[in-house]
């Protein structure tokens, strides 16, 4: 009997050694293939590229990977409390292994002979997740355990968890909690109600296949046990578990919180950084400070698009999309094809009446489209842009079954619209150092991705006249200098047809003065005021504003506009006129910062300033009311900057102030007459509209921000009658502008040193006599003005000046 018991004690101590030193082997057979868990504390996880406003505004985010990285103090109790009663009850208590579940598991696998069940701990799950492959292997599993074990003894519980719930993948491209949360809910981490906490806590276990928008039958079971054991863990009360149990599973999945529509502003920022920092830029963190008002830009988008589809109701209505039988079963199903486009929805007609007409739109909403304004519009168009006769009712445009766009009020009406055929580019930025603020480069990124902004190289027309009448104020000409507006012929050489360039009204007013000549865009006035000062010197003189030789034409078709120029070049080049006379470059990346807040890239721009003093101060219309922003801009004072900071001057400041007053005028009773309306006397401009009306353009500007609009068809055509730059281009700068200045005194250029004024007559832009009842006051570059040679010492016109050559047809 003591012989048998001695046996099973050293059977037993056999056996129970085989427990202790199996694993000690091992570990130590392991060991050197276990990785430094220490690594975790660098870890980088991969968080997409982040795009955001200058008052910090998210634009875009950009990467393969949702992931928005959480602090363990901005995870909801609940949501950890979910997690755990899901995953790892134990959590807490464990050192990294959970003994009892990890034997159940070895019972399992030895059973089944295969590892079906894991048996792992939160800790092990992220000892998995970081370090190793998920196949279910034997020695995988041991390499789990003993890493947890390290991983326990090296981080906090509260970091273990942090890390889990940072890195683990919840389906749908969504990686940790607040990424889900966007992901499966568009909402914040900190908004989710306990059943959309219990629903993301239930994916770990297939993520794939158990999530709300895959099969939200499953989603809800899964969710179910999540409360369950939530309520048996006594994290929350059977009132809370019911109610939360019964709450619909309402799941799509959503973008990123965008909270600006800028997806132009966003690809231009991506191509940008990643040029710069490579392919890591989508998965490093990066994130990108732009430029960009979020005031602004709203305004910009939301000009543009108003401004393109009043061009397109002036030309009439094409019909309805498609027509449908509106009592089939599946009718509505055919919006599914239509895409929303530049805030158009697509909508199914459902009734017409004698007033008004009904649609219900993609997600079963019902708007009314009143005949007045909304229908009232829609006169039939053709191919050629003729237009029928204005309907008479509903009916007369929409039948029951018809497909159509509409454009919600959001007051429960709509007005039809349609996909405008024309498109249009905006931008506007801070002239004091080109910081841009807002860009639009089309009706809708997602219909063309093509940025006319910055891309689209267009004929400016007369909107390029301010650099010619620039470079002729210090070639001697004056605003008072009168030029000819007549009919003139240029000889195009042997077999070449002559070239006779007219007006766009195809009328002439004879002598004019300069000021008159731009401000109504007499195109005859600037073509002998260029042939006077000579292509060559205007060539070179345009280029102080940024534009390159090359692209400018060497001929008199230059006093035309009929250089190729993007939208953003033009801005740009007009920041010259509205900062006094400084050629400052156009930027649109503030700073890059990386995922630990280092700042990669900051921009350095030359700063437009005369007398600037060290201490920045904000300008004017950089941030809405209680907004933050990192954009500074230098005030008036003492000068301390260096010298590499201050932009060149391009011209002096007394031009710069006598072509602005000139273009006040185009405003004040030229062709832009229609900003009018914004009853301002701080803003100028010029409109553009080049040959055969295929482009229309509107630059224009204050002392604090300059703008241009530019409207016209991708394959060039005439855009119709009537259709000019101060009628198509202009109201998308007034719209926006009227938002921009909104609040906002007005900011003047002060008159600067080099400016005098004097009374001149209107008629022959000579010195008033005295008692000239129709004498008006001008402005003119000290030493210029008219019939003299200046100024004398005791303030009297002094000697006569010299006259400009005339050409055989004269220029005065």
């Amino acid at each position: 009997m003591s012989r048998l018991l001695a046996l099973l004690a050293a059977g037993f101590m056999l056996v129970a050694s085989a427990f202790v030193l199996a694993p000690i082997g091992a570990y130590y057979y392991l060991a050197p293939t276990l990785p430094d868990v220490a690594t975790l504390r660098d870890v980088h996880l991969q968080v997409p590229l982040r795009v955001y406003t200058r008052d910090g505004r998210l634009i875009a985010q950009i990467g393969e990977q949702r992931r928005v990285p959480v602090t363990f103090e901005q995870i909801p109790r609940p949501m950890i409390q979910a997690f755990l009663a899901a995953e790892d009850n134990q959590f807490f208590e464990h050192s990294g292994v959970d003994l009892s579940g990890l034997l159940r598991a070895v019972y399992v696998s030895a059973v089944s002979h295969e590892a079906k069940q894991g048996g792992s701990t939160i800790t092990m799950q992220l000892a998995r997740n970081m370090f190793l492959t998920p196949e279910k292997q034997i020695r995988r599993k041991l390499r789990e355990i003993f890493l947890a074990r390290r991983i326990e003894s090296t981080f906090s519980k509260q970091e273990i968890l942090t890390l889990y719930l940072n890195k683990i993948f919840l389906g749908n491209r969504s990686y940790g909690v607040a990424a889900a949360a966007e992901v499966y809910f568009g909402k914040p981490l900190n908004e989710l109600s306990l059943a959309e906490m219990a629903t993301i806590a239930g994916l770990p276990k297939a993520p794939s296949t158990i999530n709300p928008i895959a099969s939200p039958e499953r989603a809800v079971q899964r969710r179910a046990y999540v409360l369950r054991r939530m309520l048996d863990a006594g994290y929350i009360s059977p009132a809370e578990h019911d109610a939360a149990a019964a709450a619909p599973m309402e799941s799509q999945e959503h973008g990123p919180r965008v909270e600006v529509d800028a997806p132009y502003v966003a690809e231009m920022v991506r191509a940008d950084v990643v040029e710069r920092f490579g392919e890591e830029a989508y998965s490093a963190g990066y994130r990108v400070t732009t430029t960009i008002d979020s005031r602004l830009q709203r305004s910009a988008d939301w000009s543009l698009r108003a401004a393109l589809l009043e061009y397109d109701r002036r030309h009439g209505y094409r019909g309805p999309l498609a027509h449908v039988d509106p009592a089939a079963a599946d009718a509505a199903s055919h919006l599914d094809a239509r895409p929303s486009v530049g805030g158009l929805l697509p909508a199914l007609v459902t009734a017409v009446g004698a007033t008004d007409a009904t649609v219900r739109t993609r997600n079963g909403a019902s708007l009314r489209i009143p005949f007045e304004g909304g229908l009232s519009w829609a006169r039939p168009g053709d191919d050629k842009g003729g237009i029928g006769v204005a309907p008479k009712n509903p009916g007369a445009v929409l039948s029951a079954g018809d497909i159509v766009y509409v454009l919600p009020l959001g007051d429960g009406t709509a007005y039809l619209g349609q996909i405008p055929l024309i498109q249009g580019a905006f931008v506007s930025l801070d002239p004091t150092d080109g910081a841009i603020t807002s860009l639009v480069g089309g009706f809708d990124f997602y219909q063309s991705k093509f940025n006319r902004a910055a891309q689209a190289k267009r004929q400016p027309g007369s909107s390029f006249k301010p650099f010619i009448y620039s470079g002729a104020l210090e070639h001697g000409f004056t605003p008072a200098s009168v030029i000819l507006d007549a009919p003139i012929v240029v000889d195009g050489g042997a077999g070449t047809e002559a070239w006779r360039p007219s007006n766009d009204s195809k009328s002439f007013s004879g002598p004019t003065r300069m000021r008159d000549g731009l401000a109504r865009s007499r195109n005859l006035v600037s073509i002998r005021i260029l042939r006077a000062v000579g292509v060559d010197y205007a060539v070179d003189y345009a280029t102080r504003f940024g534009f390159a030789a090359a692209e400018l034409p060497h001929n008199l078709t230059l006093a035309l506009g009929t250089a190729q120029l993007t939208p953003l070049q033009m801005a740009t080049a007009y920041s010259v006129f509205a900062n006094g006379g400084y050629r400052v470059e156009s930027y649109l990346i503030d700073r890059v910062d990386d995922a630990e807040g280092t700042t990669r890239y900051a921009a350095s721009p030359l700063l437009a300033c005369a007398d600037c003093r060290a201490e920045p101060i904000e300008t004017a219309l950089d941030t809405p009311a209680g907004a933050q922003s990192t954009r500074k801009s230098p005030a008036a004072g003492p000068s301390s900057l260096d010298d590499r900071h201050l932009a060149p001057q391009a011209i002096s400041a007394a031009n710069a102030f006598i072509m602005t007053d000139m273009m006040k005028d185009v405003i004040r009773r030229g062709t832009a007459r229609r900003a009018l309306v914004l009853k301002r006397d701080d803003i100028a401009g010029k409109t553009g509209t080049t040959n055969d009306r295929r482009d229309t353009w509107f630059s224009g500007f204050n002392a604090g921000l300059v703008a241009t609009a530019w409207v016209g068809f991708d394959q060039e055509r005439n855009l119709g009658a009537n259709e000019e730059g101060g009628h198509t281009a202009l109201p998308m700068w007034v719209y926006f502008m009227s938002e921009a200045m909104r609040g906002q005194g007005e900011r003047q250029l002060r008159q600067p040193e080099g400016v005098v004024s004097a009374r001149i007559s209107p008629s022959s832009g000579q010195l008033a006599g005295p008692g000239d009842p129709s004498a008006l006051f001008e402005f003119f570059l000290e030493g210029k003005l008219p019939g003299s040679n200046g100024i004398g010492d005791d303030g009297q016109p002094g000697e006569p000046a010299t006259q400009h050559p005339q050409s055989e047809d004269g220029i005065f």
